[in-house]
C-alpha cells in the first residue's frame, strides 16, 4: 500500500453526511473516518435496527471485511447453519443437503444475521462518528463558496432535516436503501429506476415451535416458496415467504396493505392436507404479529449515474441487486471501501472520485444484476411437476459419485458474482484518532449539532425498531 493520505487540499471534502445506518452507511463511515473525514450519519429509525434475515459475506466482501478488521467478528456471529431441507405438505423432510450447498459458500465465505452485522459496524464506528437517529433529510441544495466554486471546488450542500437544524456538508451520501430518500431528492422519483423481477418476498421472526437448530426448511407450491430457519444463538426462528406476481401497488411504509397482499398470495395454501405445507397459515399469523415484518419486491435499481454534484449514492440506493442475488450486503461493503478509497485520493474534487468509483464498480454490479434476474426466476417453480423433479434431484444427489462436481457447479455462478471485482490497495489510512472527533454523548434523536462542530461519539441506542425503515 502507498503512503498515508490526509484529505487536506482545498478541493478535498472534509465533512460528509451519510443517510442510512444499516450496512453501507456505517461501513463507509468507518473508512472515511480512517481517512480523516468528519462523518455524520443520519437515520430515520429512532434506534439501531437489529432485525432482518441472514445475509452472505462472500468473495471480495470477505477481503473488505478483513481489511476493516471485522472478519473475526463476523465469524464469531456466524449463523453456523448446518443443513437445508425440502419438506412435503406434512412437514416431512424429503431432501436434505448441507447448508453450504444451499448458500453456495466456499472457503472463507460466511453468513450472518443482518442485525448482527449492523451492530458490529455501529460498535466499530460509534466513538468516532456522529450518529443522529430519529431524523431524515428533507432537502438538498448545492451551494458555491464565496469564490464561486461549485461541485468541483470548495462548495457544499445545504441540508435541511425533519427535526434538526439545517447544516452544511462538503458531501452527502445516500446509503438509505432501495427506497432511498436521498435518491428521490437528488435524482427524482423512484419509479424511473426500478425494474421489477416478477416476485415479492417477506421476512419476519416467529417462535421456534418446530425446534429447528441451525436448519432451514423449504416448501414449494407452484409460484410460491416458503422457508423457516433457526440460526446459531437465536432462540427465535425466521420465516420467509416468496411469491411470483406482476408489480403490485402499495406503500412500502404501510404494512397492513403488504400483509393483505401476502395473505392473498398464499390464500388456501396449507389449510387442508395435500394443499400445501400445514405451517403456512401459522406463518401468515406470525407475519402479522411480528415487530420486524419486512415486505418488498424482488427488484433492481438501475441508474445511468450514481452521483450528481456533491451527492452520491451507495449500496442498494445506487444499484440494489434484490435479495434474489444474495449479494446486496457484500456489494454494500465493497462499494463503501471503493468510494472511500477514491475520495481519499481525489485531487480535483469529488466528481473525479465519483467517476472512478463508478468505473470500478459498474462491471461488478452488472454481473450481480444478471445473476439476480436468473435466481429470481429460479426461486419459484411453475408446476408441481417441476417441484417433484427438483426434489428427486436433491434426494439422489448425496448418493451420486459426481455430487462434488454438482455442488461446485451450483456455487460457480454465485462465486462469479462475488468475485467480479479486483480490489485496489487504497492509500494507508491516517493513524487512528488523528482526525477523530471529540468523544462525548450522542445527540438527542433528531437534533443535529450546529454546522462545523466536531461530531460526538454516539451512545448505543436500544436494540429493536422496524427492520427495514429507509
Amino acid at each position: 500500500m502507498s503512503g498515508t493520505v490526509s484529505p487536506s487540499s482545498r478541493t478535498s471534502p472534509r465533512t460528509v453526511l451519510i443517510s442510512g445506518a444499516s450496512i453501507a452507511g456505517p461501513a463507509l463511515a468507518h473508512w472515511l473516518h480512517r481517512y480523516g473525514f468528519a462523518v455524520t450519519v443520519v437515520e430515520r429509525a429512532p434506534e439501531l435496527r437489529t432485525g432482518g434475515y441472514k445475509v452472505d459475506i462472500r468473495g471480495a466482501a470477505v477481503e473488505v471485511a478483513e481489511r476493516m478488521g471485522i472478519l473475526a467478528d463476523i465469524q464469531r456471529a456466524s449463523t453456523d447453519m448446518r443443513t437445508g431441507a425440502y419438506v412435503n405438505d406434512d412437514g416431512k423432510r424429503i431432501a436434505t443437503l448441507p447448508a453450504a450447498i444451499f448458500g453456495a459458500r466456499v472457503g472463507r465465505d460466511d453468513e450472518i444475521m443482518r442485525g448482527d452485522l449492523a451492530r458490529i459496524l455501529y460498535e466499530r464506528t460509534r466513538a468516532d462518528v456522529e450518529y443522529v437517529f430519529g431524523d431524515s433529510i428533507t432537502s438538498l441544495t448545492e451551494r458555491a463558496d464565496e469564490h464561486g466554486h461549485g461541485a468541483d471546488g470548495t462548495g457544499g450542500v445545504e441540508v435541511t432535516f425533519e427535526r434538526g437544524a439545517p447544516r452544511r456538508f462538503d458531501l452527502v451520501v445516500g446509503a438509505d436503501g432501495v427506497h432511498s430518500n436521498v435518491r428521490r431528492l437528488a435524482f427524482g422519483p423512484e419509479e424511473q429506476f426500478v425494474r421489477h423481477l416478477g416476485a415479492y418476498i417477506s421476512a419476519f421472526s416467529l417462535p421456534n415451535e418446530l425446534g429447528l437448530d441451525r436448519e432451514e426448511l423449504y416448501h414449494a407450491v407452484p409460484g410460491r416458496l416458503s422457508c423457516v430457519y433457526s440460526s446459531a444463538g437465536d432462540p427465535a426462528a425466521k420465516g420467509l415467504l416468496t411469491f411470483r406476481s406482476p408489480r403490485l401497488a402499495y406503500d412500502h411504509r404501510q404494512p397492513d396493505r403488504q400483509l393483505a397482499l401476502l395473505d392473498a398470495a398464499f390464500k388456501g395454501v396449507g389449510v387442508r392436507p395435500s394443499e400445501g405445507w400445514t405451517q403456512i397459515p401459522r406463518l401468515l399469523e406470525a407475519a402479522r404479529a411480528a415487530d420486524d415484518f419486512y415486505f418488498d419486491g424482488l427488484q433492481l435499481i438501475e441508474m445511468d449515474r450514481w452521483s450528481r454534484g456533491r451527492v452520491v449514492l451507495l449500496g442498494d440506493a445506487a444499484h440494489c441487486p434484490s435479495p434474489a442475488s444474495g449479494q446486496g450486503t457484500g456489494m454494500a461493503l465493497v462499494g463503501a471501501y471503493v468510494l472511500a478509497g477514491e475520495l481519499a485520493v481525489a485531487g480535483r474534487g469529488p466528481e473525479e472520485a465519483f467517476d472512478r468509483y463508478e468505473k470500478e464498480m459498474r462491471g461488478y454490479v452488472a454481473v450481480n444484476h444478471a445473476l439476480a434476474e436468473k435466481f429470481a426466476k429460479d426461486m419459484t417453480a411453475d408446476t408441481r411437476r417441476q417441484i417433484r423433479f427438483r426434489h428427486l434431484m436433491m434426494r439422489i444427489l448425496p448418493y451420486m459419485p459426481w455430487k462434488n462436481l454438482v455442488a461446485k457447479k451450483i456455487a460457480e455462478e454465485v462465486q462469479r458474482g462475488a468475485n467480479a471485482i479486483t480490489l485496489k490497495d487504497h492509500p494507508a489510512p491516517v493513524a487512528a484518532g488523528r482526525h477523530a472527533p471529540t468523544a462525548g454523548h450522542a445527540p438527542t434523536a433528531g437534533h443535529a449539532p450546529a454546522a462545523g462542530r466536531a461530531p460526538a461519539a454516539g451512545r448505543a441506542p436500544a436494540a429493536g425498531g422496524p427492520t427495514y425503515a429507509a
